[in-house]
This record gives C-alpha cells, structure tokens and sequence, in this order.
C-alpha cells in the first residue's frame, strides 16, 4: 500500500506567535514523540525525557503568566497544542494536561509569594505535577472525600489515601485536596505538596486496558506534614478550587480526545486510500467512503465545541457548561472514531500491527477521566434545568 502521510489540520489561531507554536509542536511531536510511541506503550515505558524537553521549549506552563514562566497563550491555542501532542502519543497530551491542571490551583488562588517561590519551577523547571482529588471510596461523589490534614503549630499533617492519580510516585508535586473541617464541601482544603515529602509513597502502578506508558496509582501519606505556607487559598476553599480546576482540565481532556480521534481518522483515510479490493481503493466503496465522512464531520464538530468554550474562557465569561458538553461530546467522538478506525483496516485493525487497536484502547479511559460522562450529563442539566431535587426519604 502507498503511504499516505496524513495532513496538518487547518487550525484557525489568533496570532503569529500561535502559528510558529504549533509549527514547533508539531515537529517534536514528529520527531521525539510519534517515532517511539507504540514501542513505549507496549513496554509500559513513561516518557520523563520528553516532558523535559517539553518543559525547556516552554510547553509546560503555556496558559499561565509569563511572570512566573508561563508562556502567556489563551487558551483556544494552548488546547490546539494539547491536540498535536495527544495525535502523536495520548500518554504525552494527557500528562501535559493534567501538570496544567495540577499548576491550577497555585496559579489561580496562591499568594503572590506563593507564587514567586514555586511557579517558575513548576511551569518551566522540569518539573511535572499531579493532581490529588479522587479517593477508593470517593470518586464522582468527590465532596466526600475522607483524606485529613490536622493542623500542629504551624504545620500540617496529611493521612489518607488518593486513587487514580496520574503520575503518582513519579511526580514532584502533587496538589492535595484534603478534609480539614466538616463533613461535606465546606469542609475541604488544597495543599501543594512535595513529591518527595517523609510519609508519601505510592502503590504499584495500577494495570490498565490502555496507555500503560502512563503510571496511574494510589498515593498513600502518612502523617505528611507540610507547612501553612503550603495551603493554597482558604481554609475550606479547597472543593471550589478543585471545581475550577476540573471545568479547565475538561477542556484539556477534550482537546486530547479530539487529537486521539483525529490520529485514528489519519490512519483509516491512509489505509483505506491504499489498500485493493476488487480491482479498486477500498475508499471507493460508498459505505466505507461514509464511515469516514462521519468521523470527519464528529472530530470538526468536537474541535469546534471545545475551542468555543476555550474562547469563552479567555474571555473571562462563565464555561463550565460548554466544558462540560465539550468533554462529553469529544470523548464519544474518540470512542466512536476509534471503533471505526479498526472497522475500516478490518482484521489488520485487530493487530498491534497498526496503531489503531491501541487508539480504541486508549480512547475509553477518556469517557472516565475528569468525571465520567454521565456527570457531564449531570453537570448539563443542572445548567439547562437547575439542581435535582433533593430526597425526602
């Protein structure tokens, strides 16, 4: 079969400055990133090397305040750069958006001497973050969290339990939801805590369906103590933290979705174009010709939706409800895509031969991620029709 090099997508971005972004995304996502990826997902590898050089080209901190070494990017472009990433390996687009997510809360609701003593080293550094909120026995219901910081003196000491953590045992930093006063939302607050902290390990990396080059586990602390100069924002702010968090990250989970369903399309269109059947491209067959129109028409309509939040966003308007509805949506669409792409390679699709199986695998953990998508479902009506009633009995 002829190789048919997929195209660049036709991105609309506001600046000069933009363009020359993505043109360099895009060649060290063609040069150290694509090139290994298959390989190093097989073997569970965990590319740190990347994010380095991530991280000296000045891609970690893109959304936040050049000040403190960010790159000073709305946020429609720095979704688009999460997109590039994702289309040549998800465990890279995924990690980068969840340090984002883990630099949230510092950036967002950190003093200023909070943020002059760590943000430069967690936005352009090498440092990478994680992010600390679900638990065993907390996930979609998150407020009810059982992780308690006790204070001592002028400290702080952490016991609990979190679970799902990205980059757990191999972050610098983790940003801790913890319970601090009473039961319930009120009663929760953030903490910047050091990856190598006395009393904070991490449980073997959990086994997963896909991207196994992306360590997922439970971060155990054992009477960690951390200093009040490491609380973020208020006591009892911490749930509203994470919130705000979570409608940004939604959106970086979107864009990585779009990116994953947009490989899997580049790989369908190539191998439809070159493979023979009766004399003829299989892409001549009318059927196949719209499974692909489908795809096409669902990842435009995702990046569509996820870039007119982001816009929403940078113009400082409220956009939990388009985040929510871009999650849900571009997920689908990776899912949807995904079990197409594999359909039009047929049996080949089945293979590790082509990187499409592993795009299917890859795609179901992000109907997971960031809330399922049922909470997406949960967190468009409550928009739409206001709270659900409460139960009387």
């Amino acid at each position: 079969m002829p190789d048919r090099a997929p195209q660049p997508v036709d991105r609309q971005l506001p600046t000069d400055e933009a363009r020359e972004l993505i043109s360099l995304v895009r060649d060290i996502a063609q040069r150290e990133i694509a090139p290994e990826a298959a390989e190093q997902e097989d073997a569970g590898h965990f590319p740190r090397e990347v994010f380095t050089l991530l991280s000296r080209s000045g891609l970690l901190g893109l959304p936040y305040d050049v000040e403190y070494g960010g790159g000073d990017q709305p946020y429609e472009v720095y979704l688009q750069v999460l997109e590039e990433l994702a289309a040549a390996r998800l465990t890279v687009g995924l990690g980068v958006s969840v340090h984002s997510l883990s630099c949230h809360a510092l950036a967002g609701y950190g003093t200023k001497q909070q943020q002059v003593e760590h943000l430069p080293a967690m936005l352009g550094g090498g440092l990478l973050g994680a992010y600390c909120l679900s638990e065993p026995s907390s996930g979609s219901d998150a407020a009810s969290l059982r992780t308690r910081a006790v204070r001592d003196g002028d400290d702080w000491v952490i016991d609990g339990t979190k679970a799902w953590i990205t980059h757990g045992g191999i972050a610098d930093f983790y940003t801790v939801m913890a319970r601090t006063g009473e039961e319930g939302p009120r009663g929760i607050t953030a903490f910047l805590v050091p990856g190598d902290a006395p009393g904070l390990s991490a449980a073997p990396p959990e086994r997963k369906m896909g991207m196994k080059g992306s360590p997922t586990a439970q971060v155990h602390f054992d009477g960690v103590r951390v200093s009040d100069e490491r609380r973020i924002g208020e006591e009892g702010q911490g749930f509203a933290i994470a919130l705000s968090a979570l409608d940004s990250g939604r959106l970086g989970i979107a864009a990585c979705a779009i990116g994953l369903a947009q490989a899997a399309l580049d790989e369908a269109v190539a191998y439809a174009t070159g493979r023979q059947q009766f004399g003829r491209p299989i892409s001549d067959f009318q059927g196949l010709r719209f499974m692909l129109a489908d795809m096409a028409t669902q990842i435009e309509a995702g990046r569509a939706l996820y870039l007119a939040a982001a816009r929403l966003r940078d113009a400082g308007r409220p956009f939990a409800k388009q985040a929510a509805m871009a999650k849900l949506h571009c997920t689908d669409t990776a899912m949807k895509a995904t079990i197409d792409a594999v359909q039009v390679l047929g049996g080949y699709g089945y293979t590790a031969d082509f990187p499409v199986e592993r795009y299917l695998r890859e795609a179901k953990v992000l109907q997971i991620v960031e809330g399922t998508n049922q909470i997406q479902r949960m967190v468009i009506a409550r928009h739409l029709a206001g709270p659900e009633a409460r139960r009387t009995d």
